[in-house]
């Protein structure tokens, strides 16, 4: 089984890159991010027709997450996650497939930081790890997988000294991401590839992803036991440089069965 997480950066906008990638790669479960679409604005009818259903949760102009998959049935069980009740964002969405509980999140940016966004991103994050705790004590398959907006080590972002105020960089995101990674979740790469350089987005400016010069930002985390069954993971690099494509590339992995 192969599954994928892709920030679209717009999913109307850049359908034609979508549509091109999945058909080149066919993975039987996608998590989208930044759709940038409301809810009826999501191009269903185009997924149906390269062979997925989907459930999504949009949001106008900004946000917006969905799951596809590809002859596996989608059962919805989160949209937003819990602990704020005022916070309408549309960041995180979930689902049973396949047999593993999907969670396809985007979390905030959180620049510029200090501030208010800084100060969201952190809330958010936390609201994240309390979830977790739970879906870890439900004993179920589970991936994390999405946008994490935090590039969890120095390995993971080019230039690091560039990003020391950054929010993605900045001392308490990254301790935050280390506090939900350590209740046990397994970050899918770096298992399997502890040392080397990866990157899933390159800016648009300053010929970044010419130069090579990206983030590691969007992040597969597994559950016990799921980590046993991980097979290959990489990052589809060849699709940021395709035309009018998004400023991440997509990011898998595979799965062998129970």
């Amino acid at each position: 089984m192969r599954i994928a997480t892709y920030n679209v950066n717009g999913v109307n906008g850049r359908l034609p890159v979508l549509l091109r990638w999945l058909q080149e790669k066919q993975p039987d479960i996608v998590c989208l991010q930044e759709l940038k679409a409301p809810q009826e604005k999501f191009p269903e009818e185009a997924i149906n027709d390269a062979g997925y259903n989907a459930i999504w949760h949009g949001q106008k102009s900004w946000n917006g997450v969905a799951i596809l998959s590809r002859g596996l049935e989608i059962k919805e069980t989160r949209r937003g996650l819990p602990g704020d009740p005022e916070d309408l964002h549309s960041r995180y969405i979930e689902a049973e497939v396949g047999g593993i509980t999907i969670g396809g999140l985007y979390l905030p940016n959180g620049n510029p930081a200090p501030g208010p966004k800084f100060d969201y991103k952190l809330a958010w994050f936390e609201r994240l790890t309390y979830h977790a705790a739970d879906l870890l004590k439900a004993g179920k398959p589970t991936i994390l997988t999405g946008d994490y907006n935090v590039m969890p080590t120095e390995k993971d972002v080019y230039k690091p000294e560039r990003w020391v105020e950054d929010a993605l960089f900045r001392p308490e995101t990254r301790a935050a991401f280390k506090k939900l990674v350590d209740q046990g979740w397994t970050d899918a790469l770096r298992k399997l590839y502890p040392d080397e350089t990866i990157y899933t987005f390159w800016d648009y400016f300053r010929n970044a992803f010419g130069r090579n010069a990206g983030l590691r930002i969007d992040h597969f985390l597994l559950s016990p036991g799921l980590d046993t069954r991980l097979k290959a993971a990489g990052v589809d690099k060849q699709v940021r440089g395709w035309e009018k494509t998004s400023d991440h590339a997509p990011v898998w992995i595979t799965l062998d069965a129970e």
